[in-house]
């Protein structure tokens, strides 16, 4: 979903961790020209604890059920993407996925919207390293 000027959006985001592995999202932005990664989830509608908005944001993108459910904490972001200043308040979740198929595809593709997405397993080193670009950033704190 695309970012409103002025408005701040509430997420609810879930890392799935696999041995040294995590489950993320792969984006664009296209003024930068950089690709970055997301742990899954999405947007919380109003109304919606974050909770219930991360079993649908799940079951909504890649059809999956997650379990083990453990509240990680808050996080804020403010960001620059497709030139636009973003702002979005994360409430971050740890969580496993119910069936284990899940962990044995290295992507599944998906549909956003209109936009084509890739989710993936990273090795966590890669993010550490800063061979690739994590956001926000403190979701490193939390690998």
């Amino acid at each position: 979903m695309p970012h409103k000027e002025g408005k701040i959006r509430v997420l609810a985001l879930g890392l799935i961790r696999d041995n040294d592995r995590v489950f993320v999202s792969v984006g664009f932005d296209p003024v930068k020209k950089q690709t970055f990664y997301r742990a899954m989830g999405g947007g919380v509608d109003f109304g919606e604890h974050s909770l219930e908005a991360l079993k649908r944001e799940f079951l909504e993108e890649i059809n999956a059920e997650i379990t083990n459910i453990k509240y990680l904490g808050c996080l804020e972001n403010v960001f620059v993407y497709s030139g636009k200043q973003g702002h979005e308040v994360i409430q971050l979740y740890e969580c496993d996925f119910v069936k284990s198929k899940f962990y044995q595809r290295e992507e599944i593709k998906f549909n956003e919207g209109k936009r084509q997405k890739t989710a993936l397993w990273v090795n966590v080193d890669r993010f550490r390293s800063g061979e690739l670009h994590l956001v926000p950033e403190q979701f490193l704190d939390y690998l």
